[in-house]
């Protein structure tokens, strides 16, 4: 099984003052276990982490400049 890694970036969304937080948890809802939602953001989305968690995502963060973070929040295989 190959593995699939969805991208969605929420800049955009952020600048024009609109709250990204439903396309977030519905395009989570449309991963597969152990595939990747790949999330863009102009800061760390803490809030987010324990969200996840509670639906089956782990998750890696990394601060590539000092307004822009990538989360990969995987979804963990089926037990």
């Amino acid at each position: 099984m190959s593995h699939t890694e969805t991208t969605l970036d929420v800049r955009p969304q952020l600048e024009r003052g609109d709250e990204p937080f439903v396309l977030i948890m519905e395009t989570a809802e449309s991963i597969k276990p152990g595939n990747t939602l790949v999330l863009i953001a102009p800061f760390e989305p803490v809030p987010l982490y324990e969200v996840l968690a509670g639906r089956g995502f782990s998750h890696e963060t990394k601060s590539v400049a000092a307004d822009e973070w990538v989360v990969r929040f995987t979804r963990n295989q089926a037990s």
